[in-house]
């Protein structure tokens, strides 16, 4: 374009636009006007928006750090000074749910060492084992029976699945016999939306009961984990027999920070005796709370928990059932074997759980009382996977208790052989979630 040409369209648009200066100004201060307006309009949304977003960052990370760190904001605050699952990783787990959306977050994993109190050891006869393996997502459990409702879940992308809970329903797995005079039970248990505002009253009841029905027998032990949060509301145990109460007591044994992880609860009953241990600590130890051969049966209940409005929900799996058998040392020098399903380990792995501290520490007494005695670690695996990997994880497993037999018992190293044989050896039907759970093993012999 010429020089001149673009002078004279300059000049036309000057002059065009003093001619209609008034009405074209009107108009310009008009949308001027609006698009402040607007802009205003966008900039106090935006200013909104930072806001919630920070508040909801500042709430987010406060909930978290109370999960991931139970009772650290208590703690800073009042100048005041967590833990784990048959077949699941062995870490610090939290859950966070939405509806039907459950997340797991891991902490820290746990070593052997932090069991180092744990003296629990689990039957050797496994009478019942359930993981909701067989179930499917959303259903209530098939060996399970309630009077409410109750449905198997999955948390994150974890495969373990989770009995999630509802309040005041009661739930009653089928056993295949009655309970005997000497048994041990345990079970995992994660909550999620516990806070300061949980009632007091909020607790996970297990009875042990005279009957298998919906509802308290007239004969019947219970013990209940509380829920509270701003208040150690401890643990109530309370019996029945007779007709007579002989114990009701709530033993503060502040359990808050376990409740907010994932939490393995173990209990022992021998004749009158009842112990209940929550990970690695031992938190009951009545000598006289059973009337033996009276309960018969095991239930749980979740009372004062109004998980659907608050969001605050209990999920339970790997519910084990097992007797009581003999002493190991006895059991090795008359039989010259012995079997065991207490040594747990991680999922497909030969990471040995804490909670194995117990039955570990027992087979190194036995060995340390016979000096003289060696013995072949075998290990057992289930029929999931192929069998090569299955002889490898199965030999691996049997090493790594010999590692820990070595390193946390000081038993020498050369009286102890290793071997694994995978699927190959079964006890027990490998298309049973308690039949596989009894495969899972591992065999001590006498060489």
């Amino acid at each position: 374009m010429k020089p001149s040409t673009q002078l004279q369209r300059i000049g036309l648009i000057v002059l065009l636009s003093l001619f209609f200066a008034p009405a074209m100004n009107a108009q310009l201060i008009k949308k001027l006007g609006k698009a402040a307006e607007r802009a205003a309009e966008r900039a106090a949304e935006r200013t909104v928006e930072r806001r919630v977003e920070k508040e909801v960052s500042k709430k987010t990370d406060e909930v978290l750090d109370g999960i991931l760190e139970p009772g650290a904001n208590r703690n800073q605050q009042q100048g005041e000074n967590n833990i784990p699952n048959e077949n699941a990783d062995n870490t610090n787990k939290t859950v966070e749910a939405n509806n039907n959306t459950n997340t797991v977050t891991s902490a820290e994993p746990k070593s052997l060492k932090i069991y180092t109190n744990y003296d629990f050891i689990p039957g050797d006869y496994l009478i019942l084992f359930d993981d909701f393996s067989v179930d499917n997502i959303g259903d209530f459990p098939a060996k399970w029976n309630t009077n409410g409702s109750g449905e198997v879940v999955t948390l994150n992308d974890s495969p373990d699945k989770w009995l999630k809970l509802s309040d005041r329903t009661y739930y009653v797995p089928d056993l295949p016999e009655t309970l005997p005079n000497d048994y041990t039970i345990e079970f995992d248990m994660i909550t999620t939306g516990l806070n300061r505002n949980t009632s007091s009253t909020a607790r996970l009841q297990l009875t042990l009961d005279d009957n298998n029905t919906l509802r308290n027998g007239k004969n019947y032990a219970q013990m209940s984990i509380p829920l509270a949060q701003y208040i150690d509301a401890g643990v109530l145990v309370r019996n029945r027999f007779n007709g007579e109460n002989t114990v009701s007591n709530y033993i503060k044994k502040d359990v808050r920070a376990d409740i907010q992880s994932l939490a393995h609860v173990a209990i022992a009953v021998n004749g009158q005796r009842f112990r209940m241990w929550m990970n690695e600590r031992k938190l009951v130890d009545l000598p006289r709370f059973i009337e033996p051969g009276l309960p018969q049966y095991f239930k749980f209940d979740l009372n004062a928990m109004p998980s659907e409005k608050m969001a605050q929900f209990v999920f339970i799996t790997n519910i084990k059932l097992a007797e009581g058998g003999e002493d190991l040392r006895s059991k090795l020098l008359k039989d010259g074997k012995f079997s065991t399903t207490g040594i747990l380990f991680d999922s497909g792995s030969d990471k040995i759980k804490p909670e194995s501290y117990g039955t570990l520490k027992k087979i190194a007494d036995a060995l340390q009382q016979e000096s003289g005695m060696n013995i072949m670690i075998i290990g057992h695996t289930d029929a999931d996977g192929n069998d090569s990997s299955n002889l490898e994880l199965s030999k691996n497993r049997a090493t790594s208790v010999m590692n820990a037999l070595t390193n946390e018992f000081g038993i020498a190293g050369d009286r102890l052989k290793t071997d694994g044989k995978g699927e190959s050896d079964p006890v027990a039907d490998n298309n049973t979630t308690q039949g596989k759970a009894q495969n899972r093993r591992v065999d001590f012999i006498k060489i």
